[in-house]
């Protein structure tokens, strides 16, 4: 069992990596389909890569609620970790979290059991952080939707493999729906709500 002293550490400057890596997400979320390097250092425990630690020790703490798939909560390593540097509250509830970890992707659940937010409040929805296996290379995904040029190519190997299919339901739902942020070791993409699929290929 691992203690609170033996957990990897966060940050080594808090509020520096912090603002570096908000801006990497900002921008990311802002172009879609677009690779943003998160260039900070982080301690993560495994299955968690370290931009999705660095995306959790940026954006969470105890008024969002974390939900951690199998993967991810198959340790209590990643637990500790995220309530000893967070203090974000790790629920069981899928459908109440506003951030849900995937650490296998392949066995992602439906999208209807998180959080869609509400025509008031639609903030009040899930944003998944899905570690993938690669954002430089795979398939084509040919992507359209504001803070995008015309179209915008994403190259990359992502499960589950109909995961763009599934986030077709956005397009009914809006404003509410689901963002996901696609994390390949250091490297993020931001597919927001708005984010629809032109074409893909091989």
């Amino acid at each position: 069992m691992t203690t609170i002293a033996e957990l990897p550490a966060g940050f080594a400057d808090k509020v520096l990596s912090a603002q570096s890596t908000f801006r990497s997400v900002m921008d990311a979320m802002a172009r879609p389909g677009s690779i943003q390097q998160i260039a900070v250092a982080t301690g993560a425990p495994s299955p968690l890569m370290r931009g999705s630690a660095a995306i959790a020790l940026t954006l969470f703490d105890h008024d969002t609620p974390v939900w951690l798939d199998p993967a991810m909560s198959g340790t209590s390593d990643v637990t500790k970790w995220l309530k000893f540097h967070t203090g974000a509250p790790v629920i069981a509830d899928p459908s109440i979290c506003l951030f849900a970890l995937i650490g296998d992707p392949r066995a992602l659940p439906a999208l209807d059991r998180f959080a869609f937010g509400s025509n008031e409040y639609p903030d009040r929805s899930t944003t998944l952080i899905l570690q993938v296996e690669s954002l430089a290379d795979g398939c084509d995904f040919e992507l359209r939707g504001p803070g995008i040029a015309g179209t915008a190519v994403l190259q990359a190997t992502i499960e589950p493999a109909d995961l763009f299919d599934r986030l077709a339901i956005n397009a009914a739902l809006c404003p509410r729906g689901i963002d996901v942020v696609l994390v390949a070791d250091d490297a993020i993409v931001a597919i927001p709500r708005t984010t629809r699929i032109a074409a893909k290929g091989d």
